[in-house]
C-alpha cells in the first residue's frame, strides 16, 4: 500500500515543480506572485509569425527573488523583461531601476545569457542571468530558438 501512495505523491510533486507554482514575490512594490515557469502564451497572428512568451524559473538572491520573461519570434529574442525583482526598499528600487533595463537591453543585443553583470547590482544580475538561462533552455527545448 505504501508504494502506490509514494508513487502518486512523487508524481504530484513532479507536476507541481514542473508547473513552477510558487507564491509570494513582489514586483514593482505590489504582491504579484511569481509567474509560472515555462512557455506561457503563443498568441495567434494573421499573416505574420506568432511570438511566444517564456518565463524562466524564479531565482532567489540575497535581497529577494528575480524572474525573467522572454518573448521569442522567428527564433530570436524580441523582448526580455525582469518580471519579479527586489523592490522592497528605496535602495532596491534605485539599484534595480538602473540595472534591470541594462540587463534587458544587453540580452536583446547578445541574443543569449552571455552578458556582463551590472556593477553595483551583482546579486540582481546573477539572479537575472540564472532565470534568463532557464527561460532560454525552455525556449530551445520547445524549438523556439
Amino acid at each position: 500500500m505504501r508504494q502506490p501512495v509514494l508513487a502518486v505523491m512523487s508524481g504530484l510533486t513532479v507536476v507541481v515543480l514542473a508547473l513552477g507554482i510558487r507564491a509570494g514575490a513582489t514586483h514593482g512594490g505590489t504582491v504579484a506572485g511569481r509567474a509560472p515557469v515555462g512557455v506561457v502564451a503563443t498568441p495567434g497572428a494573421t499573416g505574420t509569425s506568432a511570438s511566444t512568451t517564456v518565463n524562466g524559473a524564479a531565482t532567489g538572491t540575497r535581497y529577494g527573488p528575480v524572474q525573467v520573461q522572454i518573448t521569442v519570434q522567428d527564433h530570436r529574442i524580441t523582448r526580455a523583461d525582469a518580471i519579479v525583482y527586489p523592490t522592497q526598499d528605496p535602495r532596491d528600487q534605485e539599484i534595480n531601476g538602473f540595472a534591470v533595463p541594462q540587463l534587458d537591453a544587453a540580452v536583446l543585443q547578445a541574443q543569449s545569457a552571455q552578458v556582463d553583470t551590472v556593477s553595483g547590482a551583482t546579486f540582481t544580475s546573477e539572479g537575472y542571468l540564472t532565470s534568463l538561462q532557464s527561460a532560454l533552455d525552455q525556449a530551445r527545448s520547445a524549438g523556439l530558438l
